[in-house]
Protein backbone atom coordinates (compact mmCIF):
# COMPACT_ATOMS: atom_id res chain seq x y z
CA UNK A 1 0.00 0.00 0.00
CA UNK A 2 2.78 2.04 0.96
CA UNK A 3 4.49 1.40 -2.22
CA UNK A 4 1.67 2.36 -4.04
CA UNK A 5 1.25 6.09 -2.64
CA UNK A 6 5.32 5.99 -2.92
CA UNK A 7 5.01 5.91 -6.30
CA UNK A 8 2.02 7.98 -7.09
CA UNK A 9 3.69 11.28 -5.11
CA UNK A 10 6.77 10.39 -7.18
CA UNK A 11 4.32 10.69 -10.73
CA UNK A 12 2.46 13.53 -9.87
CA UNK A 13 6.25 15.24 -8.96
CA UNK A 14 7.73 14.40 -12.05
CA UNK A 15 4.09 15.78 -13.73
CA UNK A 16 5.08 18.87 -11.74
CA UNK A 17 8.29 19.43 -13.34
CA UNK A 18 6.68 19.85 -16.48
CA UNK A 19 4.63 23.58 -14.79
CA UNK A 20 6.00 26.87 -16.26
CA UNK A 21 9.08 28.37 -14.14
CA UNK A 22 8.33 31.94 -12.93
CA UNK A 23 10.03 34.13 -15.39
CA UNK A 24 10.37 31.71 -17.76
CA UNK A 25 8.24 31.88 -21.00
CA UNK A 26 5.02 30.76 -20.07
CA UNK A 27 1.45 32.19 -20.81
CA UNK A 28 -2.27 31.35 -19.30
CA UNK A 29 -2.57 28.22 -21.36
CA UNK A 30 -0.59 25.86 -19.11
CA UNK A 31 0.21 22.01 -19.75
CA UNK A 32 -2.44 19.66 -18.97
CA UNK A 33 -0.27 17.55 -17.08
CA UNK A 34 -0.19 20.52 -14.72
CA UNK A 35 -3.53 19.19 -13.16
CA UNK A 36 -1.92 15.55 -13.02
CA UNK A 37 -1.04 16.04 -9.38
CA UNK A 38 -4.23 17.72 -8.51
CA UNK A 39 -6.48 14.36 -10.47
CA UNK A 40 -4.30 11.75 -8.12
CA UNK A 41 -4.86 13.19 -5.32
CA UNK A 42 -8.27 13.40 -5.37
CA UNK A 43 -7.83 9.32 -6.80
CA UNK A 44 -5.19 8.66 -3.49
CA UNK A 45 -8.36 10.80 -1.34
CA UNK A 46 -10.68 8.48 -2.83
CA UNK A 47 -9.52 5.22 -1.76
CA UNK A 48 -8.01 5.74 1.45
CA UNK A 49 -11.17 8.01 2.53
CA UNK A 50 -14.25 8.35 1.25
CA UNK A 51 -14.56 4.89 -0.16
CA UNK A 52 -13.82 2.72 3.47
CA UNK A 53 -16.23 4.84 5.01
CA UNK A 54 -18.79 4.48 2.35
CA UNK A 55 -18.54 0.26 2.90
CA UNK A 56 -18.94 0.93 6.91
CA UNK A 57 -21.78 3.21 6.63
CA UNK A 58 -23.44 0.74 4.17
CA UNK A 59 -22.38 -2.28 7.02
CA UNK A 60 -23.66 -0.30 10.14
CA UNK A 61 -27.38 0.77 7.98
CA UNK A 62 -27.58 -3.14 7.38
CA UNK A 63 -26.75 -3.71 10.92
CA UNK A 64 -29.73 -1.24 11.77
CA UNK A 65 -32.40 -2.99 9.30
CA UNK A 66 -31.72 -6.57 10.19
CA UNK A 67 -32.26 -5.99 14.28
CA UNK A 68 -34.91 -7.90 15.75
CA UNK A 69 -36.78 -8.33 19.06
CA UNK A 70 -34.77 -10.22 21.41
CA UNK A 71 -31.55 -9.72 19.33
CA UNK A 72 -28.94 -8.45 22.69
CA UNK A 73 -27.25 -4.87 21.53
CA UNK A 74 -24.90 -1.79 22.84
CA UNK A 75 -25.98 1.35 22.26
CA UNK A 76 -23.60 4.34 21.46
CA UNK A 77 -23.73 5.40 25.44
CA UNK A 78 -22.40 2.27 26.01
CA UNK A 79 -25.45 0.99 27.61
CA UNK A 80 -26.18 -3.00 26.65
CA UNK A 81 -29.59 -4.54 26.53
CA UNK A 82 -31.88 -6.95 25.02
CA UNK A 83 -34.83 -5.11 22.23
CA UNK A 84 -38.20 -5.53 23.61
CA UNK A 85 -39.87 -3.70 20.57
CA UNK A 86 -39.18 -1.86 17.21
CA UNK A 87 -41.76 0.60 16.76
CA UNK A 88 -42.81 1.71 12.87
CA UNK A 89 -40.74 5.23 13.60
CA UNK A 90 -37.28 3.81 14.31
CA UNK A 91 -37.66 3.74 18.00
CA UNK A 92 -36.14 0.64 20.41
CA UNK A 93 -37.27 -0.65 23.63
CA UNK A 94 -34.70 -1.78 25.25
CA UNK A 95 -34.74 -3.97 28.84
CA UNK A 96 -31.09 -2.88 30.19
CA UNK A 97 -32.42 -4.63 33.72
CA UNK A 98 -35.40 -6.73 34.59
CA UNK A 99 -38.77 -4.44 34.62
CA UNK A 100 -36.01 -1.02 33.73
CA UNK A 101 -37.14 -0.39 30.19
CA UNK A 102 -35.74 2.51 28.16
CA UNK A 103 -36.65 3.95 24.37
CA UNK A 104 -33.55 5.10 22.30
CA UNK A 105 -33.57 5.73 18.61
CA UNK A 106 -32.65 3.01 15.74
CA UNK A 107 -29.65 4.77 14.95
CA UNK A 108 -28.82 5.18 18.64
CA UNK A 109 -27.68 1.28 18.45
CA UNK A 110 -23.78 0.70 18.06
CA UNK A 111 -23.96 -2.91 17.57
CA UNK A 112 -24.55 -6.41 18.41
CA UNK A 113 -23.45 -7.38 22.17
CA UNK A 114 -20.36 -9.18 21.63
CA UNK A 115 -19.22 -11.98 23.51
CA UNK A 116 -19.03 -11.17 27.11
CA UNK A 117 -15.57 -10.75 28.63
CA UNK A 118 -16.72 -11.58 32.17
CA UNK A 119 -17.14 -15.20 31.35
CA UNK A 120 -13.12 -16.60 31.48
CA UNK A 121 -12.95 -14.36 34.92
CA UNK A 122 -15.92 -16.73 36.67
CA UNK A 123 -14.45 -19.99 34.85
CA UNK A 124 -10.78 -18.31 36.50
CA UNK A 125 -12.66 -18.34 40.35
CA UNK A 126 -14.58 -21.57 39.81
CA UNK A 127 -10.87 -23.13 39.71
Amino acid sequence: MYRNLIVILSLSLLAMGGCPVPGGEGGAGGSPLAFLPFVLIFVLFYFLILRPQQKQSKKKEEMLKSLKRGDNVITAGGIYGRIMNISEDDIVTLEISKGVNIRIARSGIAGPEGPSKEEPKEDKSKK
